[in-house]
């Protein structure tokens, strides 16, 4: 009897703890304050002068946008903001400004080894330029007075980065291979050059390079977005990582599942549309030849938009909803916080759709609110779950920022080459 009723009081007192701890963690609904209309103010100028300055007020249209968006953010209920400093950015934007045209000049004026070169340097230095944009990017944003920091090593940068040199090998494999497979060119008897001939073998190796490229590619992302979020901190807390390989490898054939979707749907389209000028062309006769011309001429119009909106943009808007849904389901920092995303993925293809037919109809000028529709619809569909009240983890975490010597050192450790 004694034992009986001890289980129960433990029983009770768990059930108390469970409900004390499930009404100790607060959700808080990710928010964005601006507008399309206020964007497009920002946007324009932005255009405006780019165009004046001949593409020299990027950094400071860059510099504007991001403020822009990070103070219309609210985290659990205060805002974002981006403190980069304008002469860095435009440090960064001509150096690689610099580097663009001299890689340029190298090109046009066929100095091959000076090409070779810059590849070269290019593939090895770009974990170095990764890693730098994203601790720029992360030092330089704040939530209530709070720094980010992304803590990585160069060390872990480039071993997160092998599959940037494993894709060098792999082409590498393929060119080698293609020398012992290639049979001998054959004369075309029309033109009379000799063209090489296309043989299975030849086929079979440049399939196999494309299909270890795009698991290269799977790789170098999964890498990258794992180390960017274990090695992120604010104050001393880390963050949390769940999602696995084998997640992007599904969401990139689904992705692929979508793009084929969207082709046979655009084909359909395209023949119904075709068939139906013809037919329209046939009935009108003669005389009324010019009319017929002239829908035809619109009918390929109309196609050519449509491939251009359904070729491939259903299957970039699904992947871009999938990875974030994905990445925001399955992400937390240390264990006072995690996030949860219930973003529609067919919702976010639909407005991309809808998005880019406006954005063609109106010459450009409804990308601003597009862009705004779009960010809304992701961030609004995160939720942050925080354990023991945001003004109590907030406080703790401001005790554990560095002070004004640690931040010199992160600043420093950047090269900041992206602003």
């Amino acid at each position: 009897m004694d034992v009986q009723v001890s289980s129960e009081r433990a029983r009770a007192r768990s059930g108390l703890r469970s409900s004390f701890e499930s009404q100790d963690i607060e959700p808080h609904t990710m928010r964005f304050t601006g507008s399309g209309g206020e964007y497009f103010r920002v946007w324009i100028v932005n255009v405006l002068l780019s165009i004046l300055t001949l593409g020299l007020y990027t950094p400071w249209a860059r510099r504007r946008t991001a403020q822009y968006f990070y103070g219309h953010t609210l985290v659990a209920g205060s805002p974002l903001e981006f403190t980069a400093q304008q002469r860095r950015m435009v440090v960064g934007f001509v150096v690689l400004l610099l580097l663009t045209v001299a890689y340029q000049l190298a090109v046009n004026t066929g100095q091959d080894t000076a090409v070779g070169l810059f590849i070269l340097g290019g593939a090895a230095l770009s974990p170095l330029i990764w890693g730098s944009a994203m601790r720029f990017r992360l030092a330089n944003t704040r939530w209530r007075g709070l720094r980010l920091q992304f803590a990585a090593s160069w060390r872990e940068v480039y071993t997160a980065s092998w599959p940037v040199f494993a894709l060098a090998l792999v082409w590498l494999g393929v060119f080698w291979g293609l020398q012992p497979l290639a049979p001998a060119a054959v004369v075309n008897e029309e033109t009379g050059r000799k063209l090489p001939e296309v043989t299975a073998p030849l086929i079979g190796l440049v399939a196999l390079g494309l299909l270890l490229t795009v698991l290269c590619i799977i790789r170098l992302e999964f890498n990258y977005r794992s180390l960017l979020v274990l090695r992120s901190r604010i104050g001393n807390e880390a963050g949390r990582w769940k999602p696995v390989y084998m997640d992007f490898v599904k969401l990139w054939l689904a992705t692929l599942a979508v793009f084929l979707v969207s082709l046979l749907v655009l084909v359909a389209l395209v023949a119904g549309l075709f068939t139906g000028s013809l037919g329209l062309v046939s009935k009108l006769g003669k005389g009324g030849m010019g009319l017929g011309i002239f829908v035809l001429i619109m009918a390929a119009f109309v196609g050519a938009l449509l491939a251009m909106m359904l070729a491939t943009a259903p299957a970039r808007a699904y992947r871009e909803a999938a990875l974030f849904r994905l990445t925001w389901s399955n992400i937390g920092v240390s264990r006072i916080a995690r996030f949860k995303c219930n973003l529609s993925t067919g919702g976010y293809v639909l407005l991309r759709l809808r998005n880019m037919l406006l954005t063609v109809l109106t010459l450009g000028f409804f990308r601003p609110f597009a862009m705004v529709s779009e960010y809304r619809m992701k961030l609004e569909s995160v939720t942050v779950h925080v354990k023991g009240g945001v003004d109590q983890v907030a406080g703790r975490l401001g005790r554990q920022q560095p002070g004004g010597i640690g931040d010199a050192l992160a600043d420093a450790a950047g090269l900041d080459l992206i602003g």
